[in-house]
């Protein structure tokens, strides 16, 4: 039976993929626990960009921080997550280029 609790969490990883950042921390997360710094030099980015889309992860309540001193490590909030993307990066599919641009979806 699906719930109001299911939709909103479906839409919620919905959200946190339709940004390429977000995508990248969720799946170098998938495989190991990072530091907000790390993650900048990983993908590129600045640490302010890493730190709004964490704010962002940790909302949707698929990331959570570990303080560790003053320093606080990111993780997937529930190793099932991982688990989810492992499946998501396994799904093979046949894109029509005239559907789907950069910015958004014109189907």
């Amino acid at each position: 039976m699906e719930t109001l609790v299911h939709t909103d969490a479906l839409a919620r990883f919905g959200y946190a993929l339709s940004d390429a950042t977000r995508t990248q921390i969720l799946l170098i997360l998938r495989k190991v626990p990072q530091y907000p710094s790390d993650l900048a030099e990983s993908i590129g980015v600045s640490r302010q960009i890493v730190s709004n889309h964490l704010a962002c992860l940790r909302g949707c309540g698929l990331v959570v921080a570990v303080p560790e001193g003053r320093r606080s490590r990111y993780e997937l909030a529930d190793e099932r997550i991982g688990h989810a993307l492992d499946d998501l990066l396994g799904l093979v599919l046949a894109v029509d280029p005239s559907c789907c641009a950069e910015h958004g979806c014109a189907c």
